[in-house]
């Protein structure tokens, strides 16, 4: 569990309790219920994360929504899109083992997260993670309800594949950006979970 999720959860919680106390179920009962999935949206469970030499995991739970090629500062790169909903989990987890050689938050809209707009346009924070020759990008992407992206680490900090790096509150987007050489081993439409799946392989 994120301990922000009990701040959140505290208000409602302690307001369906009272009313509860004082006998009125129907006002309580859905605040107790807001309370309950407040904790849900905020769980943090532990993963097993893949030993396999080469591996990029996904940094998101989620749908992949795109898998297609771009161009970062003159490289040809693979960008990989997941979606979460907010029946996700929403920590974001580091896709490699490497260096926060940057970070780079910028601030936007707030579009739907599952379309090209939020990609484009949206508050945003982007992480260079670099490990020997090798550096994959991670954006964590705010949507229509998400509004508060949190980034636990910062610039120099050495961090393991799949380590916890942040979270996005409420429905989100989230893209992660590798070298087009690597093997992609995920599809459009195919559920990933943070920190397990593995999106493609360094060759």
């Amino acid at each position: 569990m994120v301990r922000t999720g009990f701040f959140f959860a505290a208000v409602p919680a302690l307001a369906g309790g009272v009313l509860g106390w004082q006998g009125w179920w129907t006002a309580s009962a859905p605040l107790l219920g807001l309370a309950g999935f407040v904790l849900f949206f905020f769980r943090d469970p532990e993963r097993a994360v893949p030993v396999e030499s080469g591996a990029i995991v996904a940094p998101a739970d989620g749908k992949v929504l795109a898998v297609e090629e771009t161009t970062v500062d003159g490289r040809p790169q693979t960008q990989v899109s997941i979606f979460l909903s907010i029946f996700d989990v929403h920590v974001n987890r580091a896709p490699i083992a490497g260096t926060i050689a940057e970070v780079r938050y910028r601030p936007g809209k707030f579009h739907i997260a599952s379309t090209k707009r939020a990609s484009r346009e949206n508050e945003r924070n982007e992480v260079v993670l670099e490990s020997g020759g090798t550096r994959v990008i991670v954006r964590q992407i705010a949507g229509l309800v998400a509004r508060r992206i949190e980034f636990w680490k910062k610039v120099g900090d050495q961090v393991e594949r799949g380590q916890r790096l942040g979270m996005i509150r409420f429905g989100s987007r989230a893209e992660v950006v590798f070298d087009r050489c690597c093997r992609v081993e995920v599809r459009p439409g195919q559920h990933v979970r943070a920190g397990t799946s593995i999106l493609a392989i360094r060759e």
